[in-house]
Parts: C-alpha cells; structure tokens; sequence
C-alpha cells in the first residue's frame, strides 16, 4: 500500500480525524481505549476517567454509543477534549477563523510589546492573530469558540513546515531562552503564514469527513480530587460500568510547564512557570502521590456500579506499579486484580525523562 493510500485509510473517518486532536504526552492511543470500552461496555454505559487528559477514553466510549465522563485539571487537555466530545458545525468555525482574521489588525502594537522569544517564533501577522483569539475566544463557554481555540492549538508550535511557530516539538514548548538560542545557531527565522489562509486549511481537513457531536460525553474542568469528594453523595452513585484511566506517571513531566505557550494562548503567563499546587506540577513528592491516588480511586467508588469493572494504565517501574496496586486494593478490596505488562521498544514517555530507567515499558491493572 502506498503512502497516500495508509494515510487515506488511516483518517477515513470522522472519528479517526478527531480522535487525535491535541497533541499531549502520555496519551494511550485511542485502539487501546475502543478496545477496552467494546470489551468491558455495552450501548449506553456509562465510562468514567478522573484523569481525562484530552479526553482519549471518552472520546473512545461516546464514538461507540456509550457515555463518557471525566475530569481534567489542565486547561489544554480540557479544550481538546470539549472539541472532540462537543464539536462545532464546520461553517461556525470557518467564519470565526475569518472573525479573528479582521480582529487581529487591532493587535498590532500589542504584539510588537510580546517578549522576545514570541518575535522570534512567530511572523508579525501571527502574532497579532495570536492576540486576537487569545483575547477574543470564549474558550470556556461558547462550543464555536473551544472548537477554534482546540485546532489551533493543534498546530501552534511544531515543525516550522507545517505550524505556525519557528521548528519546535509539537507535544512540548521548550523554554524561551533555549529556543532563541536554538534558532540563532541555525539562523532560523519564523516561518511566514498567512493565519487565516493556513487555519481555513487545516480546518477544512479535519472537517472533511465530518465529525462526531454524539451529546454521550462530558468533560468538567478542575482537580479531580475535591470534584469527586463533592460528587459522592450526588446523581452520578452507582452509574458508572468501566473506569478507564491513565494517571500522571511519578517523577516524569509537569504537564502545565511543558504545555506553556497554549496555556499562554489560553490567557497564562508570557513565559513558563511551576504551579504553586502539589497536583499541577511534575509528582515528585511520593507520599503526595500515594495519597492522591488512594483518594481518587476511593472517592471514585460510589459512581460505579456494583460489577463496574477498572481499567488502569500506567508505567512499569516499581514504585508507581507498587502504589497503583495498593490504592487500587485499598479502594476496591473485593474485587480480583490482574496486571500485563506492554513493551514499549521505541518511544516512551518515561524514557524520554529518564533513559536509565530498569522498568521501561506499560503495565494495565484491571479489577473486575
């Protein structure tokens, strides 16, 4: 089969074109999330996932007839998984691409004040087109505007030939001054886009086998632990068939650092900065990280159903194989435990943090 020919199949479908939206580490691909929601679900249950990064597991359970639920403390998991879950009509999207388009002249001297780092990774007219939605889009509560704010994100940094930024990863915005650094050495200028030209473009693909707005899935935005403590006595008891979920991985990334320029799109700080909170930053303290899983599978329990069956994966070293384990036991004490272990030979998250790690690779728990 030709190149042409995989890609064409690869994204013959609304739901393949979708199912990537938003770039993120630590994502489980979304084969893995169907084949776990077809084998554990039927039409109309109800999977729920506490740590929903954008939104994968629920994407999976709404695009096969079920109703996914889930909590997300990132704003940029969120976004992505609100578009997904709760997509705009294409034409909606094209005319607020065309909006910002007309705005974003009125941000000129705005943009000439952005520091350093924004002039070298974007042209001028990016720029102000950055500023305009930045300042402009209702992320939080318009479907037409967390659609818009979502595909652009997408491509807001990556490979200089197909984003807007100068060459960057797409996953991870690095720090300021190492990219400056990085693209003086190898006279990298930002690329020139036409925003609009460029969006309408991306945006037409995506649109192009249309998409999935099935009304079954719902992502709330905030810390899972509180959210849940206020969720046990409420409608939720007892609905809940499948949780699906991947935690944050011990020691290995601080989420809103890595993603600080979407963050930044999405109204955050001009540079990168730690959180002050314990549960926004890299999970670094272990007595904070076996209380937080403990108290996220324990106040999970009321939502689920009696036979619910819990899917959990994570990454194989010991230490946060040995705390998944116990918080799982300790939430669920009745149920059987079964674990496998996934080898991971090419790329990992943990890996790419930490090369010298003893246990690469995946381990998924089930408890049924």
């Amino acid at each position: 089969m030709k190149p042409i020919e995989i890609q064409q199949s690869r994204y013959g479908t609304a739901a393949s074109r979708w199912a990537g939206v938003g770039p993120y580490y630590a994502m489980f691909p979304t084969s893995f999330a169907t084949a776990a929601v077809k084998e554990y679900t039927k039409r109309g249950d109800c999977v729920f996932d506490p740590f929903a990064g954008r939104a994968t597991s629920l994407f999976a359970a709404s695009s096969e007839g079920r109703v996914g639920l889930g909590i997300e403390i990132n704003p940029v998991g969120w976004v992505y998984g609100k578009a997904k879950l709760q997509t705009a009509r294409y034409k909606e999207v094209e005319e607020r691409i065309c909006w910002l388009g007309k705005k974003a002249r009125n941000y000129q001297v705005s943009a000439k004040e952005l520091p350093q780092f924004f002039h070298y990774c974007y042209c001028p007219k990016v720029q102000e087109f950055l500023l305009a939605a930045r300042s402009l889009l209702d992320w939080r509560r318009s479907k037409t505007d967390w659609t818009t704010m979502a595909l652009l994100m997408i491509d807001l940094h990556g490979k200089r030939e197909s984003a807007l930024s100068n060459q960057m990863r797409q996953t991870k915005a690095l720090s300021p001054q190492y990219a400056i650094n990085w693209w003086k050495t190898r006279d990298l200028d930002p690329p020139e886009r036409d925003p609009v030209a460029f969006m309408l473009k991306k945006i037409e693909w995506r649109y192009a086998k249309g998409c999935l707005d099935s009304g079954f899935g719902h992502i709330y935005l905030g810390d899972c632990q509180p959210i849940l403590t206020r969720w046990k006595d409420r409608f939720l008891e007892n609905k809940v068939k499948l949780l699906l979920t991947s935690p944050p991985y011990y020691g290995v990334t601080n989420y809103f650092y890595d993603q600080w320029l979407r963050l930044w799109l999405l109204g955050g700080a001009e540079n990168p900065r730690s959180a002050v909170d314990s549960c926004k930053r890299k999970f670094e303290n272990k007595q904070y990280y076996i209380r937080m899983l403990r108290q996220v599978f324990i106040n999970s329990k009321p939502l689920l159903k009696r036979n619910a069956v819990i899917h959990v994966r994570t990454d194989a070293r010991q230490f946060t194989r040995e705390t998944t384990i116990e918080a799982l036991e300790s939430a669920f004490p009745g149920k059987k435990l079964k674990s496998e272990k996934h080898s991971m030979p090419d790329f990992t998250q943990t890996v790419l943090f930490d090369s010298k790690l003893v246990a690469k690779g995946e381990i998924d728990f089930v408890m049924w």
